[in-house]
């Protein structure tokens, strides 16, 4: 078992594929974090906890006064009893008290992992993968309980965390903090590495020191939201790309969320990550339980090379599910930049007649299908086609692109209600919102309240019935506006703060319910774009459209910050047509074929007005990407050149036997008396020859990258490059 515990140390010594986790039961039953990092063999305690008397640091023991709470590293840290560092929880007590002491009680192991009721979370196929660590605290005094849940995935850096609470009490608790994952280091020598955007610039790199009081990043908007993605990663000072230690942390969870690293005065560093305390409570009844989100830890001693190799194939094969997880994404044709609402039955077969022809599998029709849509304003809730755009219905135009050997996608954004809408004129109670306050409106839409069973089955009975009415092969699901007045109609008044996680409960059970009944659509999440990108997500949607920003060069910088932690399979991207229709940008249709190749390719124009030079490089774009996308989706990846440090960007592909790599370069700017440059691949086998396919030169493994490619001198801005290569016997 990948976990142990030593009796007479009161260690537990949790031991990943090249990682170690250890926990110490100190004395009176704290619980004390005492070392993460690279793995060792056997933990002798080389590093006891010093005890040193602290001024303003109190003291439990009266007659001790080096032992203080407000010192000690801690596993999972509590609010008002002498650490006055972030707690991890906190809960108030029907006499209006927020004090809680949880100690340990017990622990127990389990082979494998268990799934959270009514949550997303990693899971295993079989027991052997993953070992779990339960390590049960109680509050005596009142009642209760917290178990913490640690699963060690055998084959990778990776260990999960959460928590539930249970109220073995006599009267009610009220929780007002829970967080899943909080891990307190003996220093501060870090950098702290957080994606940041907002929409059509989704995941922005940013890296700066950490310094003495609280750093953070949350979302208070009922998402995750581009604006912080529930990633960060801790970086020693000197880590790389590829060298150096990394300590990431990433929430499987859709909505608010809050992630922060404390320096105290003593320079210790706290790191908690969980469901967001602003204006959130949840009230506990005796004999209930609350389950907390997962928080996935990732170690690499490797760079952020390391770190997202192993969230990739964490999330690729243990988090992302259903038989889409392992199939070859389609070739896709979205008709928004083609016609936005503007379209016909006609205008639709057309698309897909000329779309066959270029070698393109799936046609999605997006917004404007359904009620009187014939703008931004109108029909939302309304999942009833609109006959005088499509007189036929779906049914009957699904059948046609079928005939012509396609498969035929839809939009939807169900959690939304347009006050202009036959659903809100019936149910104007179904929304969020708060007695007698104004109803603010966001793209002319409302947002539905999810917290209630009846419209989280209204959302199952209507969309079911759609996708019932015609053969649809592929859901793109939106979400276009954020929340407030954030209540639900049908909670009491002690349970209003409850709202925003119920609301994640209810469509978490909703896109349960949709995905079991209906496996055979692949489910595409949106939201805006990259607006709700995160784990949770792709549990049950196995891709993202990562922004609604399709220019290339604003893609490389999308897409590279994307792949920190998120698997290219799960990165929705397209062509577009020119100039780019968020950017005003003119590029090569050669580099936005290959900034959208590095994702699933899909395509967003109107492929009735190409020109026939245009039409016969799309066609060949297609054909190469089929080609190489058992690399771009299954395959390792490894990035080469940041768009956030230089004028180009770069990274390649490769197949998990290593004998074939695809090779993308993308040059920004021409400069004038430019540099020649050379680039050196990534992940190849050194003893491996390998062949240029396009000039059939050989070259050692080694050679590619050590040495490197030399890079053509080249004119123009936004040009870009590509190569594959396979092995050669010799």
């Amino acid at each position: 078992m990948a976990i142990c515990f030593d009796a007479e140390q009161k260690t537990f010594h949790l031991q990943a594929k090249d990682t170690s986790y250890v926990i110490k039961i100190l004395r009176e039953g704290y619980l004390g974090h005492m070392y993460w990092g690279k793995k060792i063999k056997k933990y002798h305690e080389s590093n006891p906890i010093l005890f040193v008397n602290r001024g303003f640091s109190p003291n439990p023991d009266p007659n001790d006064r080096a032992f203080s709470l407000d010192t000690i590293p801690h596993e999972y840290p509590a609010y008002g009893n002498g650490d006055f560092r972030g707690p991890a929880y906190q809960i108030q007590l029907k006499n209006g008290s927020t004090i809680t002491d949880l100690r340990y009680a017990s622990h127990y192991l389990y082979k494998g992992k268990k799934k959270l009721d009514g949550l997303p979370s990693t899971y295993v196929e079989s027991e052997a993968e993953a070992d779990t660590l339960v390590i049960v605290l109680e509050d005596a005094l009142i009642g209760l309980q917290a178990e913490l849940s640690y699963t060690v995935y055998n084959h990778l850096d990776v260990i999960t965390r959460t928590v539930q609470l249970r109220n073995n009490g006599n009267e009610y608790v009220k929780i007002l903090r829970i967080l899943s994952a909080s891990i307190d280091f003996r220093d501060h020598e870090f950098d702290l590495l957080t994606l940041h955007g907002a929409h059509n610039n989704e995941r922005n790199l940013s890296r700066r020191p950490l310094h003495s009081g609280v750093q953070a990043i949350e979302s208070r908007r009922g998402a995750s939201g581009p604006q912080q993605d529930p990633f960060f990663a801790l970086l020693r000072k000197n880590t790389t790309e590829d060298l150096g230690e990394v300590f990431a942390f990433n929430f499987v969870y859709s909505g608010n969320f809050l992630a922060q690293i404390e320096v105290d005065s003593f320079q210790n560093s706290r790191a908690s990550m969980g469901i967001n305390p602003f204006d959130f409570t949840w009230l506990l009844e005796p004999g209930e339980c609350f389950q907390a989100p997962e928080v996935v830890l990732v170690y690499s001693s490797s760079g952020l090379s390391g770190m997202s190799a192993a969230f990739h194939q964490l999330y690729r094969t243990r988090l992302c599910r259903g038989r889409h997880r392992d199939l070859l994404r389609p070739v896709l044709i979205n008709n928004w930049e083609a016609t936005y609402f503007n379209f016909d039955e006609k205008k639709i077969k057309k698309l897909a007649q000329e779309s066959k022809k270029l070698g393109i599998e799936l046609l999605v029709l997006d917004d404007g299908w359904f009620g009187k849509r014939d703008n931004d304003k109108s029909s939302l809730g309304d999942w009833v086609v609109d006959t005088h755009k499509l007189p036929n219905g779906l049914g009957p135009l699904g059948n046609y692109i079928e005939s012509l050997g396609m498969e035929f996608g839809l939009w939807f954004e169900p959690e939304m209600v347009s006050e202009d809408s036959q659903l809100y004129s019936e149910h104007p109670d179904w929304c969020l919102h708060v007695p007698e306050r104004p109803r603010t409106t966001s793209r002319s839409q409302l947002v539905l309240d999810l917290s209630r069973a009846d419209v989280c089955e209204y959302i199952i009975d209507s969309i079911s019935a759609i996708l019932t009415s015609a053969p649809i092969s592929y859901v793109k699901w939106d979400m276009n506006r954020h929340m407030t007045e954030i209540g639900s109609s049908l909670l009491s008044p002690d349970r209003q703060r409850e709202t925003a996680h119920r609301y994640m409960l209810g469509l978490y059970q909703v896109l349960e319910t949709l995905t079991a009944r209906f496996p055979d659509i692949l489910f595409e999440g949106c939201s805006s774009g990259g607006g709700r990108f995160d784990a949770g997500m792709l549990y049950y949607m196995p891709q993202t459209w990562a922004s609604d920003n399709t220019d290339a060069i604003s893609r490389l910088k999308i897409q590279y910050g994307t792949s920190l932690v998120y698997p290219p399979i799960t990165i929705g991207a397209h062509v577009s047509a020119i100039p780019n229709k968020q950017m005003g940008r003119i590029t090569p249709l050669d580099t936005r074929g290959y900034a959208a190749m590095s994702g699933n390719l899909g395509y967003e124009l109107d492929v009735t007005k190409l020109t026939e030079e245009d039409r016969q490089e799309i066609k060949q774009q297609i054909a190469l990407y089929k080609e190489i996308r058992h690399l771009i989706q299954f395959g390792s990846f490894y990035r080469i050149l940041s768009p956030f440090e230089r004028n180009s960007a770069a990274w390649n592909f490769i197949s998990v036997s290593q004998d074939e790599a695809a090779v993308f370069y993308f040059r920004v700017l021409a400069m004038p008396a430019a540099p020649i440059q050379t680039l050196k691949l990534k992940g190849l086998h050194p003893d491996y020859l390998y062949q240029d396919i396009k000039t059939k030169k050989v070259y050692g493994g080694d050679e590619l990258m050590y040495t490197g490619l030399t890079l053509p001198n080249m004119k123009e801005d936004f040009r870009s490059l590509f190569w594959i290569i396979k092995k050669v016997n010799g």
